[in-house]
Parts: C-alpha cells; sequence; structure tokens
C-alpha cells in the first residue's frame, strides 16, 4: 500500500522512541497497528461491497437485455402452426394417422 523502506522504517521508530520515550513506544506502536487492521478490514469490507453490488446491476443489465433481445411471440407462434394448417387429406378430423386408426363399429 505505502512505498516504505526499511530505512525510512528505522527512522520513524528511531523519531516515534525520541519523542514518545522508550515507555510509550510499545503501546503506541500496538495501538497504530491495531487502528490500520481495523482500518484495512474496513476498507476491504467497503470493496466487497461496492464489487458485490456492481455484480448486481450488471447481472441485473444483461437479464433486461436478453428480455428485450428475446421475443416469446415467436416460440408461441413456432408452436401454434401445425394446428393451424388444414388436415392433408381433405377429411374434418382426419389427420396423417387417420388410416391407422381404427373406426367404432357403427361407422362401418
Amino acid at each position: 500500500m505505502f512505498d516504505i523502506g526499511m530505512g525510512e522504517l528505522g527512522l520513524i521508530a528511531v523519531v516515534g522512541l525520541l519523542v514518545l520515550g522508550p515507555e510509550r513506544l510499545p503501546r503506541v506502536a500496538r495501538t497504530t497497528g491495531i487502528l490500520l487492521r481495523k482500518a484495512r478490514a474496513s476498507w476491504q469490507s467497503v470493496r466487497a461491497d461496492i464489487e458485490r453490488e456492481l455484480e448486481t446491476e450488471e447481472l441485473k443489465r444483461s437479464i433486461r437485455n436478453s428480455v428485450a433481445q428475446a421475443d416469446p411471440t415467436a416460440d408461441l407462434r413456432r408452436a401454434v402452426q401445425p394446428l393451424a394448417t388444414p388436415p392433408a387429406t381433405g377429411q374434418a378430423g382426419a389427420g396423417p394417422d387417420a388410416a391407422t386408426v381404427p373406426r367404432p363399429d357403427h361407422e362401418r
């Protein structure tokens, strides 16, 4: 995150030792570490929430696009098309399998 080398860390430690003294420096360093960990965790949580929201919005957008491009009436037309055509033999109610279906006794 920060581009700090070993020399810079040593300089910060010496300045902290001179300013805070040897009694308070470990406690301040520990508190600083805890605060940095909490800040990093909060930042990662916010970042994950934002990424999750962006993924949700992208998913919603793709669903809207696919629904807008779909033509539900085309499927219905294809399904109804065989029902709308007249029978091939010219007899009412007789379909292509009419010769294989036995007739009732009273029609013979």
